[in-house]
């Protein structure tokens, strides 16, 4: 399973985001205030690990998650852009990932919902950051709803 790491490539608050919630232990960087996104105010983030498709390597990622019949549900929104963001592509390779959620860390398994099931955890997400909304507006894909399975050990 890949493991979690502070990212190299990505935004310095994006960076310092995830080196809080890893160096804490889960117990500080779980909210983050989305109103720097147009959101609601702060909400709950988890730390997602992929294996990079191509090397292998581990990648972790801070993403808005929503609860669904004792999964998690999140977004490869990559803010509307007109391509999937790099964990999505990840986890389509490799679908077994690692998982923290404030003080608790899991494996589980990424799966793209699709159909009814999409349409109802799109408009779960949507309620936790509207935002998704507009992301949608901007570009042309769908945007894949992905939901995270924990993995019993």
């Amino acid at each position: 399973m890949p493991e979690f790491s502070v990212p190299t490539q990505l935004p310095d608050w994006i960076k310092d985001h995830v080196a809080l919630y890893l160096e804490s232990g889960g117990k500080e960087g779980q909210m983050w205030d989305s109103s720097i996104a147009g959101g609601p105010g702060p909400i709950s983030t988890l730390l997602l690990a992929t294996s990079g498709r191509s090397s292998g390597d581990s990648h972790t990622v801070p993403l808005i998650y929503g609860e669904a019949g004792g999964n998690y549900v999140i977004v490869a929104s990559r803010g509307g852009s007109k391509d999937h963001p790099d964990w999505y592509k990840n986890l389509s390779a490799n679908a077994d990932v690692s998982v923290r959620v404030a003080t608790n860390v899991f494996d589980a398994v990424a799966r793209t919902a699709e159909g009814e099931e999409r349409d109802a955890l799109w408009a779960k997400m949507a309620d936790i950051f509207p935002p998704y909304n507009q992301y949608q507006g901007r570009t042309d894909r769908q945007i894949p709803v992905v939901v995270l399975e924990p993995v019993s050990a």
